[in-house]
């Protein structure tokens, strides 16, 4: 297995070494497009195949509709692409230039970040959409998909190798790991550092967690999810009522959805029954601490500190009274994990105190945190999301899948 990763490694480096011109890449990503459109009844057929191994393992059905392709799901990979080919050519542009005083002209151009592992679960679609993005950025990929889509993920891999063959371009830009063996992962992360620039994990909490401590390779990605909603002093209900809502309970297996709602204390004789009820009502379980359950009529169950560092994934919220603003940033900032949270709020102030203060990579105000996705953002899909301190921070698209250096140019210039 390590020399079949080492092949890879080298592939990958070669494929590199090329530039490819931004009409090629585009002609790529159209007729990959084209192919998928082609040949949606053998994508259709192989995606059966995981399928009946998903069923016959009894995953969750929740694994299994993840899994599932089928022609809206087609359709929407196709746009996903086309999206795609709509964005500028992300490498080689000048971010910004200037003249020294001494002659020096200098320009900060990006450039492609190298070779790029991405280890994901479930999602075929994902297979299609890093595939994209790599290319595009001039990154080449090797693809590490879970083995419950193993033949959904490699027909779409398939696929994408044609295209590029067809327009001469080296079809390892984009190489799929034919093991299913978990081992595997464990050489990927330790001992590929030679071959890869960096890794992207995309899954649960224990594949990204495996990851970030296995790993030699620097890691973009987040481990887990816990978002927060900020009801501010200065909140409307109606608004308040109709974002935690969303927050919570549109999508609760997302990354983005609210884990936590925090209330000013001033307004919780009007806001919390109906907030928490209207959540309740649509079969959401709340846990919040002593002064919120004084306050809410309805079924509440006791919340421990535990509580405030859980992500649930489920129709289960926390929820905590907060006597202030800077209370609420402060109980984020040590809670959180630096991947979205929201403020509701009509007073500007507290809500550019809110975005500025709070340490996330993505803050919002009067906005549901399930926006909280690349393809929500424009980015026309995303890789994942990152909460790394330094960039790339939250969705991470085409234009964060660069990096840049500095091109110096002068008459011959010399330092004294």
């Amino acid at each position: 297995m390590k020399s079949y990763l080492f092949k890879l490694g080298k592939n990958a480096q070669k494929a590199s070494n090329k530039i490819i011109k931004s009409k090629i890449k585009d002609k790529v990503l159209k007729d990959y497009c084209n192919l998928i459109s082609k040949n949606q009844s053998k994508i259709i057929f192989e995606n059966k195949k995981d399928l009946k191994k998903a069923r016959e393992k009894k995953l969750k059905e929740n694994i299994i509709k993840r899994l599932l392709i089928d022609k809206e799901k087609i359709f929407q990979i196709i746009n996903s692409i086309k999206t795609i080919i709509e964005f500028k050519d992300p490498v080689n542009q000048t971010l910004e230039k200037w003249k020294r005083p001494n002659g020096l002209r200098i320009e900060k151009k990006t450039i492609s970040i190298g070779v790029i592992a991405v280890i994901y679960e479930s999602r075929p679609n994902v297979t299609s959409d890093v595939a994209s993005l790599c290319f595009k950025s001039g990154n080449p990929v090797i693809l590490k998909g879970g083995s419950e889509a193993f033949f959904s993920n490699k027909i779409l891999t398939n696929l994408f190798r044609r295209s590029l063959k067809k327009n001469n371009v080296n079809e390892n830009y984009v190489q799929f790991i034919n093991y299913k063996n978990r081992k595997i992962v464990n050489l990927l992360l330790t001992k590929m550092i030679n071959y890869i620039d960096v890794i992207i994990p995309r899954g649960g909490k224990g594949l990204v967690k495996k990851v970030q401590n296995l790993s030699k390779i620097p890691v973009i990605g987040h481990l887990e999810g816990i978002c927060h909603t900020y009801i501010d002093s200065k909140a409307t209900l109606s608004m308040a009522k109709k974002i935690t809502l969303n927050a919570k309970l549109r999508n609760t297996a997302i990354c983005g959805a609210t884990e936590t709602i925090l209330i000013h204390q001033n307004i919780l004789k009007k806001f919390c029954d109906p907030v928490l009820s209207n959540l309740q009502d649509k079969g959401c379980k709340i846990i919040g601490d002593n002064k919120i359950r004084r306050f809410y009529k309805g079924k509440i169950k006791t919340a421990k500190i535990s509580d405030w560092s859980k992500e649930y994934l489920s129709s289960t919220i926390s929820v905590k009274s907060v006597k202030n603003i800077d209370d609420a940033i402060d109980h984020i900032n040590k809670y959180g994990t630096m991947h979205t949270d929201a403020i509701i709020t009509k007073s500007i102030g507290s809500a550019k105190k809110f975005l500025r203060k709070v340490k996330s990579s993505i803050t919002m105000h009067n906005t549901s945190t399930q926006f909280a996705d690349g393809g929500e953002f424009g980015f026309g899909g995303e890789i994942g999301i990152s909460t790394n301190t330094l960039p790339p921070r939250g969705p991470v698209g085409l234009n964060q899948l660069v990096s840049y250096k500095y091109q110096v140019s002068s008459n011959g210039k010399i330092r004294k």
